[in-house]
């Protein structure tokens, strides 16, 4: 069976190409792609900023994010049928090396793939997509392909402050450190238990974003003091619950300075490749936990209920600044690459 793929080979050289698809393994699945969103750290890949894409092992077909239909199943398969419309994980952890049998996450995995950033783990930038059973999750009937294409992404977010051992509920006061798609997840998290939400972003645009999808105040990190701004909105006593899902140097600078005595700290956002000066003694004077969530645990499932269970209060679809068609996809990979502010989440649909 041929497809239409596509194919990053090196930094700004991403090519559609017809290709014959491999025959399925027993524990194997081939789906059909209905709509495969564009993430931040496709866009870093494709400008070579990032070291995540492994096209120097070979071409490798990006698109960690999507939604499809499952047309065929290998001979092995138990769990899923055809006609189902499914997502799947990211961070693809083998289950039986000695890290995985230790329960450990799956980025300490030993044998680790990513699927969307390595020759061996395709993605769903494509017509059709080949994945192990054990990696992919049945969504609802009744969403839409782009709403499968969320779960990966909501679930980063979901994970960054209830995984490992986090937790948060009513009596919490919440910062979010960024409003990409990643920390909107986390804010809608984060509302959902109640808690008081506070977003912090310096683009006006994601900050009257964020007061739509739960958050309760936002505050523009470049017009004052932000330690300043956040003790006004807490009476002084800071956060309880931290979710620094920017990557970005100043925000991770200044959790140490604005979180409140025992603060939860969740890092989210990637900042790996570089060092930041922070004034870590308040972690001890402050008695902080601080955590880290490289990619998700056993949260696909978990994910799709609790998405299910917020859809009526928020709305996924409208999250999707830009449509472009597949054949289109250069259109759209510019688009995010040049239109970061406007271009919230870039949505990939195909003909299904």
């Amino acid at each position: 069976m041929k497809a239409k793929i596509a194919f990053l080979h090196k930094p700004h050289d991403l090519r559609i190409e017809e290709v014959k698809l491999p025959e399925l393994k027993p524990d194997q699945v081939l789906i059909q792609v209905g709509a495969c969103g564009i993430c931040g750290s496709d866009v870093e890949c494709y400008e070579g900023l990032s070291a995540e894409g492994r096209y120097d092992l070979g071409p490798y077909t990006p698109g960690h994010e999507w939604g499809g239909k499952i047309i065929k199943i290998g001979s092995s398969v138990t769990t899923l049928k055809p006609g189902m419309k499914v997502t799947g994980d990211c961070v693809m952890a083998c289950g039986v090396c000695k890290n995985c049998k230790d329960g450990l996450m799956p980025s300490a995995c030993m044998n680790m793939r990513e699927i969307g950033f390595r020759p061996d783990s395709p993605g769903g930038m494509g017509e059709y997509m080949i994945v192990e059973e054990q990696y992919v999750h049945q969504i609802p009937d009744g969403w839409s392909y782009s709403d499968g294409a969320w779960v990966e992404t909501f679930s980063i977010g979901y994970f960054g402050i209830w995984g490992n051992g986090g937790y948060i509920d009513a009596s919490d006061t919440a910062v979010i450190f960024g409003c990409g798609p990643v920390g909107i997840s986390a804010t809608m998290v984060a509302k959902t238990s109640g808690a008081k939400v506070i977003v912090v972003d310096p683009i006006a645009s994601r900050r009257e974003l964020a007061l739509k999808y739960g958050a309760d105040h936002v505050v523009d990190p470049s017009t004052g003091d932000l330690k300043e701004q956040i003790d006004k909105l807490t009476d002084g006593n800071g956060p309880s619950v931290i979710a620094e899902c920017s990557g970005n140097n100043d925000a991770i600078a200044s959790i140490f300075d604005i979180a409140g005595h025992s603060c939860r700290v969740n890092l989210i956002g990637h900042s790996i490749g570089r060092k930041v000066p922070v004034e870590l003694g308040w972690t001890i004077w402050k008695t902080l936990k601080i955590k880290g969530s490289g990619g998700t645990k056993d949260f696909g499932q978990r994910t799709i209920r609790f998405m299910s269970a917020i859809k009526d209060k928020y709305d996924f679809e409208a999250l999707n600044t830009h449509y472009f068609k597949f054949e289109d996809l250069q259109e759209a990979m510019d688009t995010a690459v040049h239109e970061k502010e406007k271009a919230f989440k870039v949505m990939l649909k195909y003909d299904i």
